[in-house]
């Protein structure tokens, strides 16, 4: 009697080890698990060029690239002003300064690159504000706008800018859309506080977009 109960335990032991080794190997395959290959996303296809818009600005962060259109049309100073600063490499090795959770990524100011400058990091610029506050409705807060920022006046918009991460009609009318990211709205979400902006340039639109 003693054996039989011996031989049902071991039954139930190795059946248990059996079912264990079955949800591993599930688990390698992807499955429910986090960091398997078959589970991960793909990154979203781009967006293409909306019809008159202007050069596309390539961003290299330390998260991947990204790509906006520019909207010269509806706001030629204020992108004239932004593609001659990243003409002068003027972005090269600032740091994100700033991040909204689920609402928007900021980056632009020349004291992002000192870190012991901190507490000041959202006040910097280039020293030669816009001058004028090129707002239009046709261009909203949409999911990857881009827009400038400024400190309560539009006009004295410089050099910071901020990517929205969803829509935000409360910002439509009183900061410039100056553009929409087309290409890498993943490696914008990704972007924290300190990330570096490695590198922007620009490239011309295609052809049969303007």
């Amino acid at each position: 009697m003693i054996k039989r109960e011996v031989v049902l335990v071991m039954i139930a032991a190795l059946a248990l080890v059996g079912a264990d080794a079955s949800a591993q190997t599930s688990g390698r395959r992807g499955g429910a698990t986090t960091g398997g290959r078959a589970g991960a996303q793909a990154a979203p296809a781009p967006a293409k060029p909306s019809p008159g818009a202007g050069p596309i600005i390539v961003f290299e962060t330390m998260k991947g690239s990204f790509e906006m259109e520019t909207y010269p049309n509806e706001a030629p100073k204020s992108v004239d002003h932004i593609l001659a600063l990243v003409k002068r490499n003027f972005y090269n090795g600032l740091r994100v300064h700033r991040v909204v959770p689920g609402q928007l990524v900021q980056f632009g100011d020349p004291l992002s690159r000192d870190v012991s400058k901190r507490e000041f990091w959202g006040t910097g610029g280039s020293g030669n504000p816009i001058g004028v506050a090129e707002i239009s409705p046709k261009r909203k807060h949409v999911l990857g706008a881009v827009a400038l920022a400024h400190p309560g006046d539009p006009r004295s918009a410089d050099t910071q800018m901020y990517v929205m991460l969803m829509p935000q009609p409360k910002y439509d009318g009183h900061y410039v859309v100056i553009g929409r990211v087309i290409n890498g709205m993943d490696v914008v979400a990704k972007l924290k506080e300190l990330d570096v902006i490695r590198r922007a340039t620009i490239k011309e639109p295609a052809k049969g977009t303007e």
